[in-house]
């Protein structure tokens, strides 16, 4: 969470049909910049995911894409999921000649499930036509066959991409090159690794950070990790004065993460939050009071007591 990241350049070419091409918007949640990802061999491209907007993130698109070859051009744009900064380019791309010469570019994404509420899709844009993806839907180009893997837990509309010609995943943002990943749902996104996992991918393609060699290794290391985060939250709130007085996450948060900044501790306490509500659906653990958790200000939540049921 605090190591210095590794240096990625703003595009490369990682393999005989993958380009990356930086999002040019790095920061504390996006790390370097928002990988997005050229697909196939051949003149034909699919584009996966497409950055937060940045102005200088079109140019630099055309650029890497004529790089490639210079009859090059894109035919999809896949968005992962609808966090601003996986698709927040897609205005710019439409508009590109370069880019998009027949103006008959697709664009694909998850649709939100029904009766979800998902505050960040309220600033994707409504009048740009999106043809929904489907779970196990297949995508073909040159030398190119990407499966659409349903993965939600990091967010309700979120995908992973298996590509079959490397027996890779592009994670988006479930995995990620560097630290670990923030998800609104626990016991969703736990059985979203799972299903990773049993593809038992070669590498892995993150939404942010470099790529991770050893796939079925990393995902399972995320696995553990929340198991023993689990594991650490229960232990804390079985003890005595916790049993009596039960714990905010916000003190959860403290006793864990001691040697973090401070400014570390609000995000942390929404993972904890998440693994309270896990356990709280696991019949463990009780809160003294419900929240609306998509709506309710996190700063309310966070100063919530909860305890531990005696098993």
């Amino acid at each position: 969470m605090t190591e210095a990241l590794a240096h990625l350049p703003n595009f490369s070419q990682l393999s005989q049909r993958v380009w990356r091409v930086l999002g040019l918007n790095p920061g504390k949640f996006t790390l370097q910049g928002t990988n997005t990802y050229l697909l196939g061999t051949g003149a034909q491209k699919i584009l996966l995911d497409c950055g937060e907007g940045k102005p200088e993130y079109l140019d630099h698109l055309e650029t890497s894409l004529q790089q490639i070859r210079p009859d090059a051009f894109i035919s999809d744009i896949i968005i992962s999921h609808g966090h601003r900064d996986h698709w927040g380019g897609l205005r710019d791309i439409l508009k590109s000649e370069k880019l998009n010469p027949q103006n008959n570019l697709q664009i694909h994404k998850f649709p939100v499930p029904d009766g979800c509420k998902v505050p960040h899709m309220d600033q994707f844009p409504k009048d740009i036509q999106v043809h929904a993806l489907v779970d196990n839907q297949i995508f073909n180009t040159d030398e190119v066959t990407l499966k659409v893997i349903y993965t939600p837990g990091h967010s309700k509309d979120h995908c992973a991409f298996w590509l079959e010609e490397e027996q890779s995943l592009f994670t988006a943002d479930c995995v990620l090159g560097h630290g670990t990943a923030v998800f609104d749902d626990l016991s969703e996104y736990l059985n979203g690794l799972q299903r990773l996992k049993s593809l038992h991918p070669k590498q892995l393609y993150p939404g942010h950070g470099p790529v991770i060699e050893n796939g079925e290794d990393k995902i399972q290391k995320y696995i553990d990790h929340r198991l023993y985060r689990e594991k650490q939250v229960t232990g804390l709130l079985k003890e005595e004065n916790a049993r009596q007085n039960g714990l905010t996450p916000l003190e959860i948060v403290q006793l864990l993460y001691k040697g973090y900044p401070g400014s570390l501790h609000l995000p942390a306490a929404h993972s904890i939050v998440m693994h309270l509500v896990k356990l709280q659906r696991d019949g463990h653990v009780i809160a003294a009071e419900e929240h609306e958790l998509v709506t309710e200000n996190i700063h309310k939540i966070v100063e919530t007591k909860w305890k531990y049921i005696l098993q």
